[in-house]
């Protein structure tokens, strides 16, 4: 967690508008343009981190419960091997598909 943790961070410095200069430049449109764009692209990055952070602490959580790998749908076992590629999987695959449908 603490490695998603610091990406966050990282993401948070390289973000052009973390920069207090930013507000009172005069940089030209299309530099404009691609700081938007860039700060739009951060906190989207950061958005589906910090969802990653939370679903890391609810599968902590499981651990603790003694219910990890319990799929929060269906109650069947999650796939160990869908466990190892993904060890804050809350859903079994067939639940996930189901859901992003």
């Amino acid at each position: 967690m603490e490695k998603v943790k610091n990406q966050i961070e990282e993401l948070k410095k390289s973000d052009p508008f973390a920069d207090p200069e930013h507000v009172s430049d005069n940089a030209a449109v299309d530099t404009d343009v691609r700081e938007q764009v860039g700060h739009e692209i951060i906190e989207a990055q950061i958005k589906d981190l910090d969802k990653r952070v939370a679903d890391i602490k609810a599968a902590l959580a499981k651990i603790e419960k003694n219910n990890y790998g319990i799929c929060d749908r269906c109650g069947k076992s999650i796939a160990i091997a869908r466990l190892k590629l993904i060890p804050e999987a809350a859903f079994c695959v067939e639940c996930e598909n189901k859901l992003r449908k």
